[in-house]
């Protein structure tokens, strides 16, 4: 690895769900920043033969993982978010996982020698595993009532359990207090591509300093 591959700033982009992270993710990506998504990387360890299969089953039992050999989602889902031990427990298996497997994706991104690397991180400030190793914080906000209603339309999830979903993660004033850009996204698709590409000049300006 070479001086500016070790130099390469690591940058965090988060928000709620329904917030719409993909598709910030998505224009920077355009824009040629890598993108490490710890969503996917989540799927791929409880997935079908997943690092964190063995782990769950044996936390949890038979009966959250499919015949298929993969997480039962919907079930452990109601679980979780109806019992916060639970949902550590989960977390305890399922986060130094999805560390690890990021790092080693950012090695892989850092050989192509990015300005930055972006990790999108849901849980960013839920977790201790991610805290004070981003060098920059971009955050994509919007109010509740228009995460609800994405979510509702995007995964047809009850009302009730997307609240439940919101009130276990960061409140939004904690998200924006530690954000060093925020990225608004109550508009379109194009406001937000437009808002996105500006604050990659803005970063790429900030990263020289």
């Amino acid at each position: 690895m070479n001086a500016h591959q070790e130099s390469i700033p690591h940058i965090g982009l988060t928000g709620g769900i329904g917030s719409g992270k993909s598709a910030a993710a998505q224009e920077f990506e355009r824009l040629g920043i890598p993108i490490i998504d710890s969503d996917a990387i989540a799927h791929t360890i409880t997935g079908p033969g997943g690092a964190g299969i063995a782990p769950i089953q044996a936390q949890f039992g038979l009966e959250f993982i499919t015949p298929e050999g993969a997480l039962d989602r919907a079930k452990m889902r109601e679980r979780v978010f109806n019992n916060p031990q639970a949902l550590a427990q989960l977390e305890a298996i399922t986060h130094p996982l999805i560390r690890q497997a990021g790092e080693l994706e950012a090695l892989k991104a850092e050989t192509k020698e990015p300005p930055y690397i972006i990790f999108m991180i849901p849980l960013l400030f839920e977790s201790s595993n991610w805290q004070g190793r981003f060098k920059k914080i971009v955050v994509v906000d919007c109010g509740i009532d228009t995460q609800i209603e994405r979510v509702v339309k995007r995964n047809h999830l009850q009302q009730e359990l997307i609240e439940k979903i919101i009130a276990t993660q960061a409140p939004r004033v904690m998200r924006l207090q530690y954000a060093d850009y925020v990225l608004k996204n109550e508009g379109s698709l194009e406001d937000l591509q437009a808002q996105v590409q500006e604050v990659h000049q803005q970063l790429l300006t900030a990263l020289k300093e």
